[in-house]
């Protein structure tokens, strides 16, 4: 029994997307929905193939996984920093909190015409944008995640002699870490977002301009087959970084119960 339970718990996030695959299919070969509005799931798959076979697809999914870790590396390291600084200095907050505050109201993606002025639209383009959209959700709950550390813990933890680099290590970055990876999970998917929209305004390769490409002869499968590729990446980046939650979060009763209940 229960590993029938089991099994069911594994397959029961997929019911949905398969039941929802299968309606579409059938909604196309009925006549429900025109090809032309949405093709069929079997019209995607094949398109999904030719390129595969022609080498097409690997070399704009790679170009475009490039451009995005590349930009979450850099925009994820000065968050990461940034949100130190503020959340471990009172000085380093009043000096940086208001101004980085500021910024990050402003629509990043509002900067793309500028951005394209700055850096035209070669890879220091996509990756500058990728940078400031992934940069804030790390900043924030890096930020946030030190200044949720209880004070008490803190006191104890001093009164115990430990203080500096050991304070830190022990006390502040695991006490800190969850919130931290919940703004990674947060700043992959303004990765993908941002490198969407880069994408099919001013680039000559990757997964968005494979769909743009595709809308200007008409070929609604590739469109749909890029949108979907999107879909994919965004979850396999957000599995991974489900990932490191269970492995740096080991210790963490949250994510025992969790990996006891899976």
């Amino acid at each position: 029994m229960s590993v029938s339970n089991n099994l069911a718990q594994r397959l029961a996030p997929w019911a949905l997307p398969v039941g929802l695959v299968v309606i579409w299919q059938l909604a196309v070969e009925f006549g429900w929905l025109s090809s032309r509005i949405l093709p069929a799931p079997s019209a995607v798959a094949e398109a999904g193939y030719h390129l595969v076979v022609s080498g097409e697809l690997w070399q704009h999914l790679a170009i475009s996984t490039w451009r995005a870790a590349v930009g979450f590396v850099i925009g994820g390291s000065i968050g990461l920093v940034l949100g130190l600084i503020t959340g471990l200095s009172k000085w380093g907050e009043r000096f940086l909190d208001s101004s980085v505050q500021m910024i990050r109201n402003v629509p990043h993606l509002a900067l793309i015409p500028l951005v394209i002025l700055w850096f035209g639209i070669d890879e220091s383009a996509k990756i500058f944008l990728v940078a400031l959209g992934t940069l804030f959700p790390i900043y924030l709950n890096t930020y946030h995640g030190i200044r949720n550390i209880d004070p008490g813990l803190l006191e104890m933890s001093r009164s115990y002699g430990l203080s500096g680099f050991a304070l830190f290590r022990q006390v502040i970055l695991p006490g800190a870490l969850p919130s931290i990876l919940v703004g990674v999970r947060f700043a992959l998917g303004f990765m993908w977002l941002t490198l969407i929209v880069a994408e099919t305004i001013s680039a000559n390769s990757g997964i968005g301009y494979l769909a743009m490409n595709a809308r200007e002869f008409l070929q609604t499968d590739v469109v749909v087959l890029a949108i979907l590729l999107y879909a994919v990446l965004g979850k396999l980046a957000d599995l991974a970084a489900r990932g490191l939650e269970r492995v740096w979060l080991r210790w963490h009763p949250a994510y025992q119960v969790k990996g006891g209940a899976a």
